[in-house]
């Protein structure tokens, strides 16, 4: 039997999806014949993304959604339902991280907002998708996490913390959905150009370490993230889960 990393007549929700490492992924998905739902904050940040995905030759539809914001996911995810009566794929990108320094500093605002968003975010956008893949007998979930979930970032505590539990969160979809056919991955990437890990590209000490501690010697760009995220999506991992697909140029080797 052939390998297939064909995702034609699929359902794929990318969140985070207007730009940096969404945007890559929902390309890359879109590519293999996936319908992709364009997904982040503002509508007006996704239709640009969803419509060069369709001239392309791609299916996209852009959909907005907060993923701070509770009733906006379960929003998203009706609208996904009655549009196509079924998701095979979710990935969890969107994340924030709005405080960078000494973990002993930081702002009980910016510490509520990184869990809400990293952790209950990515729970509750799980849990709303795997309702749906529950009834369709399989489905595929990818959380984007970070290098800094094993090795936490300097200047990034809370940050990394919240990746840390993404990865047990990502162990424990995965022994439960398992047996309704909900396969449950993620993602780890290294130092990746773009808007979101501005700060690290401005540090130049940060951004030295980390290229001099990559054995490829560069740091990531988002399109480097595209080919794990189709892997896991489709059926070349059917028998992958519960699992950690690094991605950081030999960063932590």
């Amino acid at each position: 039997m052939a390998v297939s990393f064909d995702l034609t007549g699929r359902v794929a929700v990318v969140t985070g999806a207007s730009r940096g490492i969404g945007e890559a992924i929902a390309r890359g998905l879109a590519q293999y014949g996936a319908q992709v739902v364009v997904s982040s904050r503002k509508l007006e940040a996704c239709e640009p993304v969803a419509a060069a995905i369709n001239a392309e030759g791609g299916k996209a539809l852009a959909i907005a959604c907060h993923i701070g914001d509770m009733a906006a996911i379960a929003a998203l995810f009706e609208a996904v339902e009655e549009k196509f009566g079924r998701l095979d794929v979710l990935v969890n990108n969107a994340a924030t991280n709005p405080y960078y320094g000494h973990i002993l500093d930081t702002d009980l605002g910016a510490f509520q907002k990184t869990v809400d968003v990293n952790i209950r975010g990515y729970f509750y956008s799980s849990v709303m998708a795997g309702r749906i893949m529950r009834r369709q007998g399989r489905g595929s979930i990818i959380n984007i996490a970070s290098v800094n979930a094993v090795r936490p970032g300097p200047q990034q505590g809370i940050y990394s913390i919240t990746k840390g539990a993404v990865l047990n969160m990502t162990k424990a979809f995965a022994k439960e959905c398992g047996p309704d056919g909900i396969r449950c991955n993620a993602i780890l990437p290294g130092l990746v150009r773009t808007k979101f890990a501005s700060a690290l590209f401005a540090d130049k000490e940060q951004y030295d370490y980390f290229v001099a501690n990559a054995p490829l010697r560069r740091h990531g760009e988002p399109q480097d993230l595209a080919g794990a995220a189709v892997f896991l999506a489709s059926d070349a991992s059917s028998y992958v889960t519960g699992e950690y697909l690094v991605v950081d140029g030999g960063f932590l080797t």
